[in-house]
């Protein structure tokens, strides 16, 4: 039986993983960037300008926007520290999506790279 490790692992050695130092260029290239953590991950801080699309979610909300729908989108991905973005990455090509990559290490990476963090404005009640 496999186990959720067996499976980021075999999903790493079929998706282009990119590192920190090349994810800014990438992004910047990118049509869409994608953050597959939950809400409340993202809620407390995501790269900015990324779209919070949530693992579970992925191939619904793609086969669902017509934005989302062109196969040679340009696609960056990440989640906390690379594992779900890698299954996500893996999905989106079985569903014939040619132009997916992943950050390496995802937002912990990101973070401890001193790169920025957007985060929501929460709304003052004073």
């Amino acid at each position: 039986m496999k186990t959720a490790h067996d499976l980021v692992v075999a999903a790493k050695a079929r998706v282009q993983e990119i590192s920190v130092l090349d994810a800014e260029q990438a992004i910047r290239e990118a049509d869409v960037l994608v953050d597959v953590r939950e809400a409340d991950e993202f809620a407390a801080g995501h790269l900015a300008g990324a779209l919070h699309i949530s693992r579970g979610m992925l191939e619904f909300k793609f086969s669902a926007n017509p934005a989302l729908q062109a196969r040679d989108l340009n696609i960056v991905l990440y989640c906390k520290t690379s594992g779900r973005a890698a299954l996500a990455a893996a999905a989106l090509h079985d569903m014939g999506y040619l132009q997916v990559r992943s950050i390496t290490g995802g937002f912990d990476a990101w973070v401890a790279s001193g790169k920025p963090v957007a985060k929501p404005d929460t709304p003052s009640f004073d």
